[in-house]
């Protein structure tokens, strides 16, 4: 057993220990690509979305210096086809390439010299474990030796095989040595069909590109964008997060509002894995996700402004879709030509997520809108944004102290600036305005829309997060017709039954539009 070269399964066996959401029906799909052309799989996935967990249980698997029976008879990998057949029969080379960079820093050895340590390391093992192979040959050469003589093929599986692109970026020279290294594996005739049965990297990023294609074009790329076939082992479904709410007596709407949002059409909901077991474990639903990522990092992104980038952060902190064209993406770290390759990144990273029917990105769930909110609130926050929290922060304030006419003001202010719908027309341009005006509550509420309640729906609930003092926020919305029948259909309709375990204060909001007049109303009641 070596520490890249037939790892064995402790790994996997450790993360059984724990709670463990099966995922083993991955390992069918990669067992389906064997002998095929679609062996080579890159999957990309942002931080903390269980890749190195996938990368442990899939050494377990194919690892033959193992007997890993015992860990999967009872998983769903057990009743599906070639179980048995690829179970514990291949050598696995095992990569996780951070650790490569991680002792070349150590070492105070240049980046450039990660790719020849990478070849060193595997060779060395692999000579330990067939000493009998000729001395002097390459790697490569020797590797093809061992599939001739013991017949078993290699699987290679590389964790954060993009790290080195990242933490190389402006460096292309070290990016190419490493991406030929890949090249020497996987696009190499004399090679790749002998020796590789199949490939499983994972990084954020996808493939780097080599002017218009893939720098490795033979792989089959499943990126966050289009994850493809392998969508339900992207992160967490709906159906696992609603056993683990069951299980853990957690409220599956809180956790849902906090970790959803990464929407695949077919396919339902995915979700963070890891906030999602944090939230498990603490027994409480709040932002795990500033833990594992750098703001420092997403700021600079924010501060280089393409073509108005500050703005267009603002307008999806407020829950609006953003058209964005990704295809010009050159999947790095540094080679940004316009807005839509940054929030391309963002995408990669999990801040946003893609609806690729509508060509829109937006925030995913309230997790990462408050690492947003607390972002642009930090050092570099434009004075824009500033301005607006600040009117919204006023705004928000009047509502609770029950000063309708305050309030309709403020919404009048906010429609005449740079935020309002070009095209003031109807209900929907007036509840996209409020939105914007009450951007400040998303510090203490949780917002809804489209709220089911009593007999009909109500159009906007702000839920004061646990210990939050505030009031609970119902706000109804009516154009060309009266603040005052909203608050009556509030009341008729009885929005607030569902709020009826909530047990404080709930402030009922009537705001109206005379596209006639050109004026706003607000009446606002407290029950």
């Amino acid at each position: 057993m070596g520490t890249y070269l037939n790892p064995g399964n402790n790994g996997y066996r450790e993360i059984l220990q724990s709670e463990y959401v099966d995922k083993t029906g991955l390992i069918a799909l990669i067992n389906h690509t064997m002998g095929t052309r679609e062996k080579l799989s890159c999957i990309s996935r942002p931080r903390r979305f269980g890749k190195s967990y996938a990368a442990m249980m899939l050494c377990a698997y194919y690892d033959c210096s193992c007997d890993s029976r015992g860990l999967f008879d009872d998983k769903e990998i057990a009743g599906t086809q070639g179980y048995l057949t690829h179970l514990n029969q291949y050598h696995v080379i095992n990569l996780d390439i951070t650790g490569f960079l991680s002792e070349a820093k150590r070492q105070r050895r240049p980046m450039a010299d990660v790719p020849e340590k990478i070849v060193n390391a595997v060779h060395k093992e692999l000579k330990n474990l067939y000493p009998e192979l000729a001395p002097g040959e390459t790697l490569v050469e020797d590797m093809i030796r061992c599939v001739e003589e013991t017949g078993r093929k290699f699987i290679f599986i590389i964790d954060e095989w993009d790290a080195l692109i990242r933490e190389a970026k402006g460096n292309a020279e070290t990016q190419s040595t490493y991406l030929n290294l890949l090249r020497e594996w996987f696009k190499n005739n004399n090679f790749t069909p002998r020796v590789v049965a199949a490939a499983y990297m994972t990084g954020i990023l996808p493939i780097k590109k080599d002017g218009s294609q893939s720098a490795i074009s033979d792989f089959k790329e499943y990126t966050i964008l289009n994850p493809g076939r392998f969508v339900e082992y992207t992160g967490f479904t709906e159906s696992d997060v609603r056993l683990l709410c069951g299980k853990y007596g957690m409220n599956f709407e809180e956790v849902r509002q906090w970790y959803d949002g990464y929407d695949f059409p077919g396919h339902g909901s995915i979700y963070n894995p890891y906030s999602v077991m944090c939230a498990m474990q603490e027994q409480k639903c709040r932002s795990y996700w500033k833990r594992t990522s750098a703001a420092e990092s997403l700021m600079s992104y924010i501060n280089m402004d393409f073509e108005g980038l500050q703005e267009t952060i603002v307008r999806l902190i407020s829950d609006e879709e953003i058209e964005v064209r990704t295809d010009r993406f050159e999947n790095d770290f540094e080679t940004f030509k316009s807005r839509d390759d940054v929030l391309t990144l963002l995408m990669h990273l999990g801040y946003l997520t893609w609806n690729e029917e509508e060509g829109t990105a937006h925030v995913p769930n309230e997790e990462v809108r408050e690492e947003f909110q607390q972002i642009l609130e930090g050092t570099g926050a434009s004075r824009k944004w500033m301005e607006l929290l600040g009117r919204s922060k006023k705004l928000l304030e009047d509502t609770i102290a029950g000063d309708g006419q305050a309030v309709a003001e403020a919404i009048e202010e906010i429609q005449d600036s740079q935020y309002a719908p070009t095209y003031y027309n109807d209900e929907q341009a007036l509840r996209y305005v409020i939105k914007f005006a009450y951007i400040a509550a998303i510090d203490q509420y949780l917002k809804v829309e489209e709220l089911s309640s009593g007999k009909g729906i109500a159009d906007v609930v702000y839920l004061p997060k646990r210990r939050s003092l505030l009031p609970a926020l119902v706000v109804e919305l009516k154009w060309n017709k009266s603040s005052e029948g909203a608050i009556r259909q509030v009341k008729e309709r009885n929005y607030p039954a569902v709020l009826k375990d909530y047990g404080g204060e709930i402030v009922l909001v009537g705001i109206a539009y005379d596209a006639k007049k050109k004026a706003h109303s607000c009446v606002i009641e407290r029950i």
